[in-house]
């Protein structure tokens, strides 16, 4: 059974949190990616829960959670505080990490960090920053499916959504990535009053201004960033990364290279799903989930 809690967090939000699993169980900590909330992890929990203690906050901006409203709020170094102060509230020491789409940006963050606290390391469809940002750059297709961060950067954006109306930006967010036939109408009336809170799309729409990512215009030749040409520390946590194959957002040469970045890596591939993959095949993402986060031989 999930249950749930508002959580103050030393760094000044408070999340909504939903767990479940047994207490005494192996922690892992989910982060969901936008425009989700914890119930990306709906279909997984039930296939999980019995194994592990599951901790899936609403992040901050989405959903249950507070909506900061300036840009500044949403830089990665803040969210990356608000997951070890969730583990610190919940007395939680050291525990696994799994994300996907934005939350997956965030554990990447957190694991580049070296902190011990996190033992292991999952990955859902979430591309680490280096090989995101050459691709952007190198990669036509990939810049060209990544224009749409652009358009959520604009001054403005959210009350261009407010004027298409609620239902047609749930129909612009998921159709191009999953048949919208598979999401019951409760789940769809639910995405659409969380995004109509005040606020909400402001919040959301911050993690994307936030972010240091360039995104450079079609066509248009651009210098790598510095940053990314320099000494990148390696990922030492073992790390399973899963992607579903279909992704029109976030292209599968995003897995290339990833070795060289990642020191103990697997890498499952999905290929009949797309960007959204937990909730269009969570049983395949908690096959590949469970014995990796259990540490089972060759997992």
């Amino acid at each position: 059974m999930t249950e749930f809690r508002r959580l103050p967090l030393s760094t000044g939000v408070t999340l909504n949190v939903a767990l479940a699993g047994p207490e005494d169980a192996a922690p892992v900590i989910l982060l969901h990616g936008f425009p989700e909330s914890h119930r990306t992890w709906r279909g997984i929990t039930p296939l999980l829960q019995d194994r592990f203690r599951l901790v899936m906050p609403d992040q901050r901006g989405f959903a249950g959670s507070n909506r900061p409203q300036e840009v500044d709020e949403y830089r990665t170094d803040k969210i990356v505080a608000d997951l070890f102060a969730l583990a610190d509230a919940l007395g939680i020491e050291r525990f696994a990490l799994v994300g996907h789409d934005w939350g997956g940006a965030v554990a990447w963050a957190a694991a580049l960090k070296g902190d011990p606290r996190v033992e292991r390391l999952g990955i859902v469809n979430a591309p680490h920053p280096v090989v995101f940002q050459k691709s952007l750059i190198e990669s036509a297709e990939q810049r060209a499916a990544s224009q749409y961060i652009t358009a959520f950067r604009t001054p403005g954006f959210e009350q261009a959504v407010e004027a298409m109306g609620m239902d047609a930006f749930f129909e612009k967010s998921f159709s191009p990535h999953v048949d919208l036939h598979i999401i019951p109408p409760q789940e769809r009336a639910q995405y659409i009053a969380e995004w109509s809170r005040p606020g909400a799309l402001t919040a959301m729409l911050n993690w994307y201004r936030a972010s240091h990512i360039h995104v450079p215009p079609p066509f248009l030749t651009v210098p790598v960033p510095d940053w990314v040409l320099g000494a990148f520390p390696t990922v030492r946590n073992p790390a399973l990364v899963v992607w579903g194959m279909r992704d029109e957002a976030l292209l599968p040469l995003q897995l290339d290279g990833l070795d060289r970045l990642v020191e103990d890596l697997r890498i499952v591939r999905i290929p009949d799903a797309g960007h959204f993959v937990p909730w269009e095949k969570p049983e395949a993402v908690a096959a590949a989930l469970g014995p990796f986060l259990a540490g089972e031989e060759g997992a």
